[in-house]
């Protein structure tokens, strides 16, 4: 990726916005919330996203006829590596601004521009992501929630799962069968559901940290208008994995800054205690720090690319840093040793090594378990036979 003097500018920009209000009010929550920790001072990490969108720093890459930026791809790699190394918090509207958002532009109607992308940006919605069910996790062409036409408004039975931060959202995305009778990934739509209604129920699920970010969405005859279809009726399918392709892109590598900073206060740890006297844990230190080059340059490879090869190329990236976390939990237990396995007294809360640990266990399963990833690099990559599935 060839970066610009006016690029330059655009870091020299954004590094200096962050440095300057990141302070006062906001100053004590560089490193909070994230996944495993979207608990941590919710409300005051949505005053600074709202904070982020008065300023003009949400929404990047969407075209500035849409609320955005309208910047560069290079421009917008180097908002969310300069995000992450600011040690800025987490934010909370990622599901409305990296993935209804974009989904919104490419498929939406303008009246559901107009409705829905203002707050997005604005981060005055939030919303959340109806995919997966107790029967179709990764599998979603299985998915079996329904919808029903009555008059103006479809009628929505069914149940998902992990639905992460149902319990704060104002919207989801439903991915829906409305045509009786279809299999697989024909008759499904992309439905715009209001969360605060009858007929909805949200039930937390305690993960192995304690905390409860993960949920399941039950409908029962919940409602949403005629008009809240994203893409034609019966063409939800397409629409979803357009979604789930832009999830897996640019923010991907903010994503891998952050590794970046756990990995250098694990060798901080390491060399403190004296683990990293142990030649075997300098080794795989070492070969952690690789795996993150290697993810990196899988990154930008995979957005450069335009063609059939890149639904492949962005599973390969999924693999690579879901497992490059979930190792990285399991090195940090061996850098801490047995002080790992002792958690401080009460209210026995997990440090953030512990937590690491526990909660990267999911990383291989949520946005695409290992082996739907798996799956479709032996089809659409290697041209393996297709797998077999109900």
């Amino acid at each position: 990726m060839q970066l610009t003097a006016e690029d330059a500018e655009f870091r020299g920009h954004i590094r200096d916005w962050l440095e300057t209000n990141l302070a006062g009010e906001f100053a004590d929550l560089r490193g909070l919330g994230g996944p495993g920790r979207e608990h941590e001072h919710f409300e005051q990490r949505l005053a600074w996203n709202r904070h982020l969108a008065a300023a003009g720093w949400t929404c990047v890459g969407w075209p500035e006829e849409y609320g955005g930026r309208g910047a560069t791809l290079a421009q917008q790699v180097i908002f969310h590596e300069e995000y992450a190394r600011s040690g800025a918090p987490a934010r909370v509207g990622h599901m409305g601004e990296e993935l209804l958002g974009p989904t919104l532009i490419a498929f939406g109607t303008p009246a559901q521009r107009d409705r829905f992308l203002p707050p997005i940006a604005a981060v005055r919605e939030l919303w959340c992501q109806g995919y997966s069910e107790p029967g179709a996790g990764s599998d979603l062409a299985s998915v079996s929630t329904s919808a029903v036409l009555d008059g103006d408004h479809w009628v929505i039975t069914g149940q998902k799962v992990w639905t992460s931060l149902a319990t704060v959202a104002d919207w989801c995305f439903v991915l829906a069968r409305t045509e009786p009778g279809s299999r697989r990934s024909r008759g499904l739509s992309y439905l715009l559901v209001p969360m605060k209604q009858p007929g909805i129920t949200v039930r937390p699920i305690r993960q192995l940290t304690g905390t409860a970010e993960f949920n399941e969405v039950f409908f029962d005859g919940a409602r949403t208008p005629r008009d809240m279809v994203v893409g034609d009726a019966g063409d939800g399918w397409r629409v979803a994995m357009a979604t789930l392709a832009i999830e897996r892109g640019v923010s991907t590598l903010g994503q891998q800054v952050g590794y970046r900073r756990e990995l250098d206060a694990l060798i901080d740890v390491a060399r403190r205690t004296g683990a990293a006297a142990d030649p075997l844990l300098r080794d795989k230190l070492a070969r952690a720090w690789i795996g993150l080059q290697v993810m990196r340059e899988q990154v930008l490879s995979m957005l450069d690319q335009q063609d059939a090869g890149a639904q492949a190329q962005a599973s390969v990236v999924k693999l690579l840093w879901s497992r490059w976390h979930r190792d990285a939990g399991e090195l940090a237990m061996h850098v801490l040793g047995p002080a790992s396995m002792v958690t401080e007294g009460p209210p026995y809360e997990l440090d953030e090594w512990q937590r690491l640990y526990l909660f990267s266990r999911a990383d291989t399963i949520y946005g695409g378990s290992q082996e739907i990833q798996l799956g479709i690099i032996a089809e659409r990559a290697l041209g393996l036979p297709r797998q077999e599935r109900s």
